[in-house]
C-alpha cells in the first residue's frame, strides 16, 4: 500500500473518531485536491503546526459553506494566527450567516461590535447564542457573563439580576463598577484582593490603576508600600516598580476601567487562564489572541501564550512572543530573559542556559531582591550551591524581618548546604526556617529525609514525617519520605501501605519506584520488585547512580 494512501486513512480515522466531524457533509462533492489540502491542514492543527495548517486551508475555501467542520477548524486557524479581521470578515460573508452553528463565530461578532463601539449590536449578536448554553456549561458562563458586560455598557448601569457564577461574578460585578464608577468600586476592589479562598492579587493592579485615573496617588503608594517584589506576582511587579520610579500613567496607558475594550480584554483572559488551567492550550491560546486584540496595550498577558507554547515545546514560537518584552518593563524583561534562558537548557544543555542567564544578569545595575532570588534558585537548580547560597544570604540580609519570606530563604539555603553536604549550616537553616513556622510540611519533609538518609535522629524524623503528611497527605515526596522512614524501621508492612499510595500519586518517579522495589523485596514479592526496579530504567533523566544501583539489584537482589 501507498504511503499516500496509509495517510489518507489515518485521516478519516482521525476524521471520524473527533466528534468535530460527526456532522461532516459528505465528501462526494469536493476533489480529491481539496479534500487532500484539508486533511493536511488538519494534520497540521492537530501538530500545533498553526502557520502550515492555514496555508492548507486557505486552498480549500470552497468548503467554506458546505462543511461546517472546515469551517470551525479555519476561523481557529486564524485567530490562533492573529489574523482575527480576517475571521470576522469570512464570518460574515459565510451564506446562512443567520443560522450560524458556531459559538466561537458569534463571540467574534459581538467582539467587533465592541471595537466599533455598537453595544445595540454586540448584544443582539449574543442574545443569538442561546441554542448554544445546554451543550458546554462553561459556554453558557461565558455568555452570561459577556451579556451582563454588554448591558453595562449599552445601558449604563447594572442588570437587575445577576445569575451567581462564583468567583467569575465577584471579579465581573467588580470591574462594572469600576466602569460605572460606582460608590462601591473600592468595596468591591478590597473585597476581591482580600479574599480567602482564592488567590486574586492580580486584581490589585487594575485597583491600583483606577486609584490613579482618579487621583488617589497616596492611597496607592500607601499599597504598594506593603507590596513585596520577591512574593507577588509579574504583573503586580512591574506595577509597583512603575509607581516607585514615578511612572504612574504606564498603569492608565495599559488598562482603564472607562475602556469597555480593556474590561473584556481581561474578561477573556480570565477564560484563557482557565483553559491553559485544563490543559488546553488551543482553547488557551484562542481566547488569549482575543483579549491582546481588544487590548494590544496591555500585552504583559502573552506571557501566557509563551507558558502555553513552552510547555507544548514550541520554543521557536516562545522566542518569537517574548520578542514583545522589552528593556523598559523591567520585570517582564527579567522573565523574558528567564524564558529564553529555559529553551536554552532544553535545546542545548543546563550550563550553557546559565551562563547566558548570568551575563544578562550581570548587565543589570541594580538588582531587586526578586531578581537576586531568581538567580539564586537557578544557580541551585545548576547544581552551583555556593553561588546559590551567596544569593539567598543576599536577599536574606534585604528582606530583613518579613518572616513569611525569611522562612522560605533558610529553608532554600539550607537545602543547599545540604546538597553540599555541609549538613550542620543545612540543619541550623531548617531548624529555624522550622522555628518560624512550625507547619510547614516540606521544610518537616526535606530535614526529616536529610536525617533518614544520614540515619540520624530516626525517630524524630518519622514524627516529623508523621506531622507533615498530616498537613498535606496527598503529596508523593512526603509520603515517599514516610514509607521510607518505616523500611528504614524494618516496619515493611506499614512501608508498602504508604509507598503504594506514592506511586498512585507519582508512578513516573525514579526514586519512589526504586523504593517501593526494595519494599516489595523485603515482603518476599520478589517478581513484583523486579517489575519495579525495572521500571526506573524507563523512565527519563534517571541519575547514573540510581541506575546502577537499580540494574545490580535487579539482577542480585538486596
Amino acid at each position: 500500500m501507498s504511503v499516500k494512501k496509509i495517510k489518507l486513512i489515518l485521516v478519516f480515522i482521525i476524521l471520524y473518531q473527533n466528534p468535530l466531524y460527526s456532522k461532516s457533509t459528505s465528501f462526494e462533492d469536493f476533489n480529491s485536491r481539496t479534500l487532500s489540502n484539508y486533511f493536511s491542514g488538519i494534520v497540521a492543527f492537530e501538530n500545533k503546526e498553526n502557520a502550515k495548517s492555514l496555508n492548507f486551508f486557505n486552498t480549500s475555501k470552497v468548503l467554506l459553506n458546505k462543511h461546517d467542520p472546515y469551517f470551525k477548524r479555519y476561523i481557529y486557524t486564524l485567530v490562533l494566527e492573529n489574523k482575527i479581521n480576517e475571521a470576522i470578515n469570512i464570518i460574515k460573508h459565510k451564506k446562512n450567516r443567520n443560522d450560524l452553528q458556531l459559538f466561537e463565530s458569534y463571540l467574534l461578532l459581538t467582539i467587533d461590535s465592541l471595537k466599533k463601539n455598537n453595544f445595540t449590536e454586540a448584544f443582539d449578536y449574543l442574545s443569538k447564542t442561546k441554542k448554544f448554553n445546554k451543550k458546554d456549561r462553561l459556554n453558557k458562563a461565558i455568555l452570561d457573563s459577556f451579556q451582563n458586560y454588554v448591558f453595562v455598557f449599552k445601558e449604563k448601569k447594572l442588570p437587575d439580576k445577576n445569575k451567581d457564577l462564583g468567583n467569575l461574578s465577584l471579579i465581573s460585578s467588580t470591574f462594572q463598577r469600576c466602569y460605572l464608577q460606582d460608590l462601591n468600586t473600592e468595596t468591591f476592589f478590597l473585597n476581591l484582593i482580600n479574599n480567602n479562598d482564592t488567590d486574586f492579587t492580580r486584581y490589585t493592579f487594575f485597583y491600583l490603576a483606577n486609584l490613579i485615573e482618579n487621583n488617589q496617588i497616596k492611597d496607592a503608594k500607601e499599597i504598594t508600600n506593603d507590596i513585596k517584589f520577591i512574593n507577588t506576582s509579574l504583573l503586580l511587579s512591574q506595577g509597583k516598580s512603575w509607581i516607585e520610579s514615578g511612572k504612574l500613567k504606564k498603569l492608565n496607558e495599559v488598562f482603564s476601567c472607562n475602556n469597555h475594550n480593556d474590561l473584556i480584554s481581561e474578561f477573556l483572559f480570565l477564560v484563557s487562564n482557565l483553559y491553559s488551567s485544563q490543559d488546553d492550550f488551543v482553547k488557551s491560546n484562542f481566547y488569549l489572541n482575543l483579549s491582546y486584540y481588544l487590548n494590544p496595550k496591555f500585552y504583559f498577558n502573552l506571557s501566557l501564550i509563551a507558558e502555553n507554547q513552552f510547555l507544548n515545546q514550541e520554543y521557536d514560537k516562545v522566542k518569537k512572543t517574548l520578542r514583545k518584552f522589552q528593556k523598559q518593563d523591567s520585570f517582564y524583561y527579567w522573565y523574558k530573559l528567564k524564558k529564553e534562558a529555559q529553551i536554552i537548557s532544553k535545546e542545548t544543555n543546563q550550563k550553557e542556559s546559565l551562563n547566558y542567564l548570568k551575563a544578562n544578569f550581570e548587565k543589570i545595575k541594580k538588582p531587586n531582591e526578586k531578581i537576586l532570588f531568581d538567580i539564586a534558585n537557578f544557580y541551585r537548580n545548576a547544581k552551583d550551591y555556593d553561588q546559590a547560597i551567596s544569593y539567598y544570604t543576599k536577599v536574606l540580609n534585604i528582606v530583613g524581618d518579613d518572616i513569611e519570606i525569611k522562612s522560605d530563604l533558610l529553608y532554600r539555603r539550607g537545602a543547599s548546604y545540604e546538597r553540599m553536604g555541609n549538613y550542620k549550616e543545612a540543619d541550623k537553616d531548617m531548624l529555624l526556617s522550622l522555628k518560624i513556622n512550625p507547619d510547614d510540611a516540606y521544610v518537616l519533609n526535606y530535614l526529616a529525609y536529610s536525617w533518614l538518609e544520614r540515619d540520624y535522629k530516626i525517630n524524630t524524623a518519622i514524627e516529623m514525617l508523621e506531622k507533615a503528611y498530616s498537613l498535606e497527605n496527598n503529596d508523593p515526596y512526603i509520603t515517599d519520605s514516610i514509607g521510607w522512614a518505616y523500611y528504614l524501621i524494618d516496619d515493611y508492612v506499614k512501608a508498602e501501605k504508604y509507598m503504594k499510595r506514592a506511586i498512585e500519586l507519582m508512578p513516573n518517579d525514579a526514586i519512589v519506584s526504586d523504593h517501593y522495589g526494595d519494599i516489595l523485596w523485603k515482603l518476599g514479592q520478589k517478581i513484583q520488585a523486579r517489575y519495579f526496579w525495572k521500571s526506573v530504567l524507563k523512565i527519563n533523566d534517571v541519575d547514573e547512580e540510581l541506575l546502577k544501583k537499580v540494574n545490580s539489584k535487579i539482577i542480585k537482589g538486596l
